[in-house]
C-alpha cells in the first residue's frame, strides 16, 4: 500500500515512477511491500488522503532530523556522504509534495520561508565572518605556525577593538567638544605659545618631541578651560574629561573580566595532569596546521615529548640529576633577578639624570641626553628577553612551562622598568609644584606692576594691551607626565619597527642569500632564521596598553596614536612574521594561554590605574591649565556639578550613600560574598578530587583489557626490551606510541 502510495505519489507530482519506493519503504516501514505505482493519467488526479499525508510529514522530518545528526554518526565518510545525498533528495521531492490540494499552500509556503530563511542565515554568518578584521591572515599564519603563534594576533585583534572603543571616547566626548565649542587657540594663554618657544613651535624636531604647537592643542590635557559650560549646547566639558577618565577604566575592566570568564567556560575545566599519556597521544596534534614543514616539526615535537615523557617516568624514581637540575634553576633565577635589579636601577638612574637636565635647560644637550629616558626603556624591553631567553636554556623546561617562566620573568622586568619610571615622574612631579608656588608669587608681582602698584579686586587675566604669549605660566606637570607617556610610547613603536626590520628581515636576507657561499649551513647553523617570539610581543602589546591607559587621562590623543601603532603592528608584524620566521622546532599548542595572557591584561591594568587614582584623589591640579584647574582636587567637579545641576534631595542621597558608614559595610558584605563563592569553589575541588580518586581505584580494581607489553601476543610492535623496568601506564604509553606511529619490527 505504501509502495503504491509512494508510487501514486510520484507519478502525480513529478512522473517518476516509483524510484524511491524501496528506500522508503526499507527506512521508515520495514517489512512492508506492494506492487509497482501504477502510471496511468487517472491515478494522477487522485488526491492523498489524510493518513497518507501524515506518515509522508512524519518521513519528511525524521530525514531532516537524519541531516541534522548525521556529524554525529560513527560511519565512515563514505558512508555519511550516500545517506546525506539520499535524504537531501527525499527531503526536496516530498515536501514539495504536502503543498498540493486544498488547505496545504499555508504548509508548502512556510516551508519555503523556513529554507530561505535558513539560507539568509548561513550567508549572514559567512558575511560576518568575512567581517571580521585580519581573519584570513590570522588563518594564514595559524596554518604555517599552530596556534601558538596565532593566539598572539588574535590577541592584538582584539587589543585593537578595545582602543578603538577608547578611541571613540576621548574623541567623541574630549577632544571633538573642545575643538568645537570651546574657545579657539590665542584666546588664554594656556591655549598660546610661549614667545621663547614661537621661533621653534613649528620645527620637525619640535613637533617629535610633542613640544612646542603640539603641546598647545587638543592633545594635551593642558589646554582644555576649566569653563564649567562650553557652546550653545552648555556642554559640561570638565565633567565630560572627568568622567570618560573613569568610565574608560570602568570599561577595560569589565571587557577583560568578561573575556576571562568566557573563555574559562569555554575551556571546559579539564586536567592535563591525569592520565599524562592518554592527553598526549589523543589530543596532541594542532588541527589547524596546514604546512608540511610545520607538520614535520610537529609530528617530530610529539615524538620528542612522548620519548621524554617515558624517559621521566623512568627516571622519576631515581635521584642522580635532581640536585644537579635544582641547582641550575636556582642559578637561572638569580642571573634573572640581577637582571631585573639592574634594569630597574639604570631607569632611576636616567630619569634622575634627565631631571639635572632639564633644570639646567635641555637647549644645551644633545638628543641623546633629551630622549635618554624612552631609548633606555626601549632598549631595555628588547634585549633583555634576549637574555631571559638565554638563562631559560638552564633549567629544561617544556615549551609550554618555559614560555609561562619567560613571559613572568619579562612580566617582571616591564612591570619594575614602569614602575621606576612612576616613581621618578612622581617626584618630577613634586618639583614641579614646589615651581608652581614660585610662578604664582612672580606672576601676582608681575600683575601688580602691570597695573601699577595696585592690583584690583576680581582680576583674572592681564590688561588687554599684553599679548597671551607674553604672559608668564606655571609648569604644567599634568601636559609633562602626558608628554612622557606619549614620547615613551612612540619610541617603543619606532623601537619594535626597527627591530624586526633589522634583527628578522635583514638576517632573513643575509642568511638566505650567503648561506651558499659560507663556511657552515647558515639555516640549521648559526645565526639561522629568527623565530617568532611569543612572550616578548605579549608582554610588549600589554605594557604598552597599560601605558595607554596610565597616560591617556593626561593625553587623550594616546587612544588614537595606539590604534594607529596597533593597526600597523598587525600588517607588519604579518609579513615578517610569514616572511622571515620559521615555525618553532617544537611546535605546541596555545592551550590555555589565553586566558594567561588576560590574567597579565588585568593585573596590568589594575597596577595602572593606581598612579591614576592616586593623582586624582591626592595631588593638586595645576593652577592655570587643564579642565580642572581652580580646584583643590580634581574629583571635585562631581560635587560642582550636583551643586548647581542636582536638586537639593539628590546631593543629600548622593551624601548619604558615599558616607564611609555605608561605604565600609557594603565592602564587608561583597567581601563576605566573594568568600562564600570561593569557598564553594575550594568544596566542588575537593569532591572532584575525590570523585577522581575514587574512579581511579575502581579502574584498578576491574581494569579495562589492555595488551600486555611483555607478552607475544602483539609480535607486529617494537615492544621495548627494558618494559619490565617501567611502572605499568608507562608501559602502556610506550605500547600504545608504538601503535600510534606503526613502527613495524
Amino acid at each position: 500500500m505504501l509502495c503504491n502510495l509512494e508510487g501514486s505519489l510520484h507519478a502525480r507530482v513529478w512522473g517518476h515512477g516509483n524510484t524511491l519506493c524501496s528506500k522508503f519503504n526499507d527506512t521508515y516501514f520495514p517489512g512492508v511491500g506492494g506492487a509497482a505505482a501504477p502510471n496511468s493519467d487517472s491515478s494522477s488526479e487522485e488526491e492523498l488522503t489524510e493518513e497518507e499525508i501524515a506518515k509522508l510529514k512524519e518521513a519528511v522530518e525524521e530525514k531532516k532530523k537524519l541531516i541534522a545528526t548525521l556529524r554525529n554518526k560513527p560511519w565512515n565518510m563514505k558512508k555519511k556522504l550516500e545517506v546525506l545525498k539520499d535524504a537531501q533528495q527525499f527531503v526536496e521531492k516530498f515536501e514539495g509534495a504536502l503543498g498540493k490540494g486544498k488547505g496545504k499552500k499555508f504548509y508548502a509556503y512556510k516551508v519555503m520561508m523556513m529554507k530561505k530563511w535558513m539560507k539568509f542565515q548561513r550567508d549572514f554568518e559567512n558575511f560576518r565572518t568575512a567581517c571580521i578584521p585580519w581573519e584570513m591572515k590570522i588563518k594564514e599564519i595559524e596554518s604555517h605556525f599552530g596556534s601558538s603563534v596565532a593566539s598572539y594576533f588574535i590577541f592584538l585583534r582584539w587589543m585593537y577593538g578595545i582602543n578603538i572603543i577608547l578611541f571613540g571616547l576621548t574623541f567623541g566626548l574630549v577632544m571633538v567638544p573642545e575643538a568645537l565649542m570651546g574657545k579657539p587657540y590665542g584666546t588664554l594663554p594656556r591655549k598660546t605659545v610661549p614667545r621663547a618657544e614661537e621661533a621653534t613651535a613649528m620645527n620637525f624636531a619640535t613637533l617629535w618631541d610633542f613640544s612646542g604647537l603640539a603641546q598647545y592643542s587638543v592633545l594635551f590635557y593642558g589646554y582644555y578651560n576649566n569653563q564649567r559650560t562650553i557652546g550653545w549646547l552648555k556642554f559640561r566639558l570638565p565633567l565630560s574629561y572627568f568622567l570618560v577618565g573613569v568610565g574608560s577604566i570602568g570599561y577595560s575592566f569589565m571587557v577583560v573580566i568578561r573575556t576571562m570568564a568566557k573563555n574559562a567556560h569555554d575551556d571546559g575545566g579539564g586536567d592535563d595532569n591525569s592520565f599524562n599519556f592518554s592527553w598526549k597521544m589523543f589530543t596532541s596534534w594542532d588541527y589547524l596546521i596546514g604546512n608540511p614543514e610545520t607538520a614535520d616539526n610537529k609530528f617530530a615535537s610529539i615524538t620528542t615529548s612522548f620519548k621524554e615523557a617515558i624517559v621521566e617516568e623512568q627516571e622519576s624514581r631515581k635521584e642522580e640529576n635532581v640536585h644537579l637540575t635544582r641547582f641550575l634553576r636556582v642559578l637561572a633565577n638569580f642571573f634573572a633577578f640581577c637582571t631585573l635589579a639592574g634594569s630597574g636601577y639604570l631607569i632611576y638612574f636616567v630619569v634622575r639624570r634627565s631631571q639635572q637636565f632639564a633644570l639646567e635647560g635641555l637647549e644645551n644637550y644633545g638628543w641623546w641626553e633629551r630622549n635618554e629616558v624612552n631609548m633606555v626603556m626601549s632598549l631595555l624591553g628588547m634585549f633583555c628577553p634576549t637574555v631571559f631567553d638565554v638563562i631559560s636554556a638552564l633549567e629544561n623546561y617544556h615549551p609550554r612551562i618555559a614560555l609561562r617562566w619567560q613571559l613572568g620573568r619579562i612580566f617582571a622586568l616591564f612591570l619594575g622598568n614602569l614602575y621606576t619610571f612612576i616613581i621618578a615622574l612622581m617626584d618630577e612631579i613634586n618639583l614641579k609644584l614646589e615651581e608652581e608656588k614660585i610662578v604664582r608669587q612672580n606672576m601676582t608681582i608681575w600683575l601688580t606692576n602691570l597695573y601699577n602698584g595696585t592690583l584690583p579686586e576680581n582680576v583674572t587675566g592681564p590688561p588687554p594691551h599684553v599679548s597671551l604669549a607674553d604672559v608668564p605660566r606655571g609648569p604644567c606637570w599634568e601636559t609633562m607626565v602626558g608628554q612622557e607617556f606619549v614620547r615613551l610610547t612612540v619610541s617603543d613603536t619606532v623601537t619594535t619597527y626597527i627591530t624586526i626590520l633589522i634583527g628578522d628581515f635583514l638576517k632573513a636576507v643575509f642568511v638566505r642569500f650567503f648561506n651558499y657561499c659560507w663556511c657552515w649551513d647558515l639555516e640549521y647553523g648559526f645565526p639561522s632564521y629568527s623565530e617568532f617570539d611569543i612572550s616578548g610581543n605579549v608582554l610588549g602589546l600589554i605594557f604598552n596598553q597599560g601605558m595607554i591607559w596610565m597616560g591617556s587621562f593626561y593625553a587623550p590623543c594616546l587612544p588614537a596614536i595606539n590604534v594607529i601603532r596597533l593597526h600597523t603592528s598587525m600588517y607588519l608584524q604579518c609579513w615578517a612574521v610569514m616572511c622571515c620566521n620559521v615555525p618553532h622546532e617544537r611546535v605546541f599548542k596555545a592551550s590555555r594561554s589565553n586566558n594567561f595572557y588576560m590574567a597579565m591584561l588585568l593585573f596590568i591594568l589594575f597596577l595602572s590605574t593606581l598612579p591614576v587614582v592616586y593623582t586624582v584623589v591626592s595631588v593638586p591640579p595645576s593652577f592655570d591649565c587643564g579642565p580642572f584647574s581652580g580646584k583643590t582636587r580634581m574629583f571635585e567637579v562631581i560635587g560642582e556639578t550636583l551643586e548647581h545641576d542636582f536638586p537639593s534631595w539628590f546631593r543629600k542621597v548622593f551624601r548619604l550613600l558615599s558616607n564611609p558608614g555605608v561605604i565600609l559595610p557594603f565592602i564587608l558584605l561583597m567581601v563576605y560574598v566573594q568568600y562564600t563563592f570561593i569557598s564553594g569553589s575550594v568544596v566542588r575541588q575537593i569532591e572532584i578530587i575525590a570523585l577522581r580518586s575514587r574512579s581511579w581505584q575502581g579502574a584498578q580494581q576491574h581494569p579495562p583489557f589492555l595488551p600486555d607489553p611483555t607478552s607475544c601476543s602483539l609480535p607486529q610492535f617494537c615492544v621495548p626490551q627494558a618494559c619490565h623496568t617501567l611502572p605499568k601506564l608507562a608501559c602502556y604509553a610506550q605500547v600504545w606510541w608504538k601503535m600510534l606511529f606503526h613502527c613495524q619490527c
